[in-house]
């Protein structure tokens, strides 16, 4: 009598995670509360940063992480949001650099999570097509992504003087070629954190994800990113970021 061989396990599908960075304190837009926490539209751009991630149907877990000493403002502050139930928020304690902070984020993630977002607090209006595009080329075997757009200004290269010196221009390089990164930068998980574990940066520590793949040696691939994924950081920022909110509610009704 033959016995029949058990049916095999479905394998789990692979989850997306996104990864918020929010522990900095935001200088550039004045002192007082960090930039993250700053009110857009009457909400926190960080609630903002954190609708925009969960936006996405791929995105079942939002990291967030918070300045070392505020990891319970943080979370008292999602708690107080509505956010979509379909995704999970966990808080966690940052480091001294954003690069350490990013690591500690990773450090959190489920054993089931393959493709890892990670998005700037202070880019609070990224559409939701932009964070799709850039799961689904990751998804489609690219190990690292960015979103981004052509520069719309000439560069030059210069050398960099005293505040108040005029600064020699060096070289202009070919616009064409150029690209003005944004986020959410999206990677394979393994692909990250080998890079966080093996990629030495100095001082305060890696900006870009996905320039520490490329130290790697790994392709980094772009898809096109969305003039609204601006970065808020000078108080002008502030103004636009207002003004594209205002719209969006006037054009959605929300």
């Amino acid at each position: 009598m033959s016995s029949m061989s058990p049916t095999p396990a479905e394998p789990s599908p692979s989850r997306t995670a996104a990864v918020i960075p929010a522990a900095g304190r935001g200088v550039r837009l004045g002192p007082g509360t960090p930039k993250a926490l700053r009110a857009l539209g009457g909400t926190p751009m960080l609630i903002h940063a954190v609708r925009a991630m969960a936006a996405s149907r791929a995105v079942t877990l939002v990291v967030l992480v918070a300045p070392p000493d505020g990891a319970a403002e943080v979370k008292n502050l999602i708690d107080g949001h509505a956010l979509p139930e379909r995704t999970d928020y966990v808080v966690v304690p940052g480091g001294a650099t954003r690069q350490e902070s990013v690591k500690l984020g990773l450090d959190a993630l489920p054993d089931d999570v393959s493709v890892v977002l990670v998005h700037d607090a202070a880019r609070p209006l990224v559409p939701v097509d932009t964070v799709d595009a850039v799961i689904e080329a990751v998804r489609d075997g690219a190990p690292a992504v960015v979103p981004a757009l052509p520069l719309a200004d000439t560069v030059k290269e210069v050398e960099p003087a005293e505040p108040g010196v005029p600064e020699t221009v060096l070289s202009t390089p070919v616009r064409a070629r150029l690209r003005a990164v944004q986020t959410p930068q999206g990677f394979d998980r393994g692909t990250l954190v080998r890079a966080h574990e093996s990629v030495a940066v100095d001082g305060e520590g890696a900006t870009d994800d996905a320039g520490m793949v490329e130290r790697l040696g790994a392709p980094v691939v772009v898809v096109p990113g969305h003039e609204e994924a601006f970065k808020v950081t000078r108080p002008l920022d502030l103004v636009l970021a207002e003004a594209v909110l205002a719209r969006r509610r006037a054009n959605d009704g929300f």
